[in-house]
């Protein structure tokens, strides 16, 4: 070995988001003139910097050259003792490499950002927003929620109410507000509230929200139900205040007719009449018969329309982000499908709801096979699949760019005699604006590969979603917008 090397020091200490420097000391012990070159490895590497990168020593002289560590302040500077190592490589006797090594204890820190998803909620009995926690230190986060508001005027259920989120990671905390005094009749009521979260060793982080309170009848209606009550009391009280008098005339004509009809006592018996001959009756008339018709009358029938139901349009993640964006035109949203199989697709899901989700609240169960997504305030999607194969995942060509409130389709396409489709391993998506955060799973047997980041620039950047291991197909995930 022709080269003696130093680190001064051997060990140093680093705060994300600044910088150290450690010297390196090296000798030619050889007895030619040779040239040295540096180059950084290990998991630092992309955080070092080495000057100069070349050194040329003549025998038994030493020079030195200075290592710069800068770890940026995101959750990728993992927090304590990192090894790292530089490579030198004689130009004379380039097999004669040396590989000095050192440790250099990155400090913690902790950030954490969190936001209602979304911040005004509205309901006449409870309302049920979500609570997104994003861990952006680089140590795991322990955090508590609780809520409050101005006159204890609503009760809060969060779920969980503690969580542990690890590094670059987040988390979904589910609320349900319920008012403590229901708006049976009048318009609605705002009850603006507060989500603290709280974290060890610094003061509680709030959160703002709305829940607007509804009334179960509008006020017009209650006014209406009481014009009417009122003139149904008014029409009884004058009914059996004015009622009526109703007498009868029947005995007195009656009397009147019996004594008219009574003969007198001087009045003289008649003689008997003759009898005359008995009057013919004219004979009946036949009346005629009407026929009876059960069931309707006589006449040629008419067809009957079938009534078979028609199969149902199929809702897209389009036809679901237009009706979002109507109903909340200042938000940025997505929605999106996902198919199993050759052609079993979800109902479309939006936001920060699990993508593969039925009806019933369940998902699916099984791997994903395309994807649909849709956006509003997005300035478009781009995206590409990554199937699965006998070795690795490979890419199917990326699709084009389509603008907000259209759909685009990722995965192999189906159709009469084609094979079945492959399983997704992943997809790449891309956005104009905004930002765009990913929490997904992938489910084999009895084991759960996690999923989580962020996007918070424009195409051609993009956020990558699954896995490229091997046997890990995608069955879930959610993407939630944020306008950054």
């Amino acid at each position: 070995m022709s080269l003696w090397t130093s680190l001064e020091p051997a060990s140093a200490t680093v705060e994300p988001g600044s910088s150290t420097q450690v010297r390196l000391r090296v000798r030619n012990t050889g007895d030619v003139v040779d040239e040295y070159r540096f180059e950084p490895v290990g998991d630092l590497a992309p955080w070092t910097t080495v000057e100069p990168a070349v050194l040329r020593l003549y025998p038994g002289t030493t020079g030195t050259v200075e290592l710069t560590f800068a770890p940026p302040r995101t959750p990728d500077a993992k927090a304590g003792p990192n090894p790292y190592a530089v490579r030198i490589t004689p130009t004379e006797h380039p097999d004669a490499v040396t590989v000095p090594e050192g440790n250099l204890t990155i400090l913690p820190f902790s950030e954490m950002r969190a936001e209602l998803v979304p911040t005004t909620v509205a309901g006449r009995l409870r309302g049920r927003p979500r609570l997104a926690v994003d861990n952006l230190g680089n140590t795991k986060l322990t955090t508590s929620m609780t809520g409050e508001d101005n006159g204890d005027q609503l009760s809060y259920e969060i779920r969980p109410g503690n969580a542990q989120i690890e590094p670059g990671r987040a988390q979904f905390v589910d609320l349900t507000l319920r008012p403590k005094r229901i708006i049976w009749f009048g318009s609605k009521e705002q009850h603006p509230f507060k989500v603290a979260v709280q974290r060890a060793g610094v003061p509680p982080e709030a959160v703002d929200g709305t829940y607007v309170q509804r009334g179960f009848l509008p006020r017009w209606l209650a006014t209406l139900l009481g014009i009417l009550l009122a003139l149904a009391l008014a029409f009884v009280m004058f009914w059996f205040g004015h009622k009526p008098a109703v007498s009868t005339r029947a005995e007195e004509q009656m009397e009147q007719v019996g004594s008219s009809l009574a003969p007198s006592p001087s009045a003289q018996p008649s003689l008997p009449a003759q009898p005359s001959a008995p009057a013919e009756s004219p004979a009946a008339q036949p009346q005629p018969s009407q026929s009876q018709n059960d069931g309707g009358g006589g006449g040629d029938a008419k067809p009957k329309e079938s009534t078979a139901p028609k199969k149902p349009k199929q809702e897209t993640a389009a036809d679901a982000v237009r009706t979002l964006s109507a109903k909340e035109p200042g938000k940025k949203h997505i929605c999106m499908r996902a198919r199993t199989g050759r052609d079993h697709w979800s109902k479309p899901n939006c936001d920060s709801t699990w993508a593969g989700i039925n009806a019933d609240g369940k998902t699916f169960g099984a791997p994903f096979t395309a994807l649909n997504f849709a956006s509003y305030g997005l300035s478009g999607l781009g995206a590409s699949a990554l199937v699965e194969t006998s070795g690795d995942p490979e890419w199917l060509p990326s699709a084009a760019v389509v603008p907000d409130s259209a759909n685009i389709y990722i995965g192999e396409h189906v159709e009469a005699g084609t094979p079945d489709p492959r399983n997704l391993a992943g997809f790449r998506i891309s956005i104009g604006e905004g930002k765009l955060y990913n929490f997904g799973y992938s489910l084999i047997g009895k084991t759960k590969l996690d999923t989580a980041g962020g996007l918070d620039k424009p195409r051609p950047a993009y956020l990558f979603v699954g896995s490229e291991e091997k046997g890990h197909p995608l069955n879930g995930f959610a993407l939630l917008p944020s306008d950054g």
